[in-house]
């Protein structure tokens, strides 16, 4: 190594996000300024609002997909034109904090991290109850597992760009949506012997809007789902963040909380019963809770924690599914 410190290709994927594009792209721009970037590419995945020009604009380099092929070949595609020796994953609906490079200027100083992520901020703009929920949930779990990591987020991560191509990138072909494609492709770089890093102090907004319908669809339809078939498929992945031990056992207990409530009102538990298993679901889950009340107040936390039970229980049924319908694959004969 020649001493210097690597440089920083910001990669933002985008479609028809030209309303995020006003909030998130001017904090790049910022830091395009202050030489913490080399540049920031915009890979535009068929907009039809003007998204690229709004960035060619602002200074961002633009390239295309081609069509509407989904963020995972839109990342692959700006990083293939991207000349930093870091391609930074920002998501068009995400504002960078003013210290994100800096954050990832330190973490990339150790030769042997290969990529770093970081996390949400407690601060999401919309009031919704779907949407303080999901972006202070996120926080919270990429707070309680700092340091080493076995997996990858997109929505504010960063990889070397040389062992990032030498893998295959996202795998685009398998993810069309957005889904667990930076999971997966976390593994892949850690099987090739790369340290991966948690660094939740690199934060950033999220600005997506959230609704309940949405945060259900997406938590079983694009990750569950997904993620517990690659679990079935790979036995050897490392539990971590939501799927490591104390989670599974948080999962068990939020089954025994809501099986509590029927059995209340038929008369088989006191009536008390319910009442007291969630009081001990608070405890359990004390970050979280005490996240939601700073935030939102005694009644947002109680609700709160009260839907993640149902969270718990809907994603473990997932699991549940994928293991008892799994079919090893048959070898093909040689």
């Amino acid at each position: 190594m020649d001493g210097k410190p690597p440089t920083i290709s910001a990669v933002m994927p985008v479609y028809n996000g030209r309303d995020y594009l006003q909030q998130s792209l001017p904090p790049l721009v910022a830091m395009l300024a202050r030489g913490e970037l080399l540049e920031i590419v915009v890979a535009d995945d068929g907009s039809t609002d003007g998204s690229g020009d709004f960035c060619r604009a602002h200074g961002a380099q633009v390239v295309t997909t081609g069509g509407r092929k989904g963020p995972a070949e839109a990342r692959n595609v700006a990083s293939k034109a991207a000349r930093g020796d870091i391609v930074w994953f920002v998501d068009a609906d995400v504002v960078a904090h003013d210290d994100a490079a800096q954050h990832l200027q330190r973490a990339f100083a150790a030769p042997e991290i290969v990529a770093v992520f970081g996390s949400y901020d407690d601060t999401p703009p919309h009031d919704a109850f779907a949407s303080q929920y999901m972006n202070l949930r996120h926080h919270v779990v990429h707070h309680q597992s700092p340091g080493e990591a076995s997996t990858f987020w997109s929505g504010l991560g960063a990889v070397r760009r040389e062992p990032f191509l030498a893998v295959g990138g996202y795998d685009a072909a398998r993810f069309l949506l957005p889904s667990i494609e930076d999971i997966e492709l976390g593994y892949r770089l850690r099987d090739r012997g790369g340290r991966i890093l948690l660094v939740p102090e690199m934060q950033g907004t999220h600005l997506k809007r959230w609704t309940l319908k949405g945060v259900v669809e997406t938590d079983i339809k694009m990750r569950a789902l997904p993620w517990a078939r690659l679990m079935v498929e790979r036995p050897d992945i490392p539990l971590q963040l939501n799927i490591r031990l104390g989670e599974r056992a948080k999962a068990a207990y939020a089954g025994v909380v809501l099986a509590s409530i029927p059995l209340a009102l038929l008369g088989a538990l006191a009536w008390w019963a319910p009442l007291a298993l969630f009081t001990i679901a608070i405890a359990l889950n004390a970050q979280l809770f005490a996240v939601f009340r700073r935030r939102n107040g005694l009644g947002f936390a109680l609700a709160g924690l009260a839907f993640h039970q149902l969270h718990y229980v809907y994603a473990a049924a997932t699991y549940l599914y994928c293991r008892l319908t799994h079919r090893p694959r048959l070898s093909t004969p040689a």
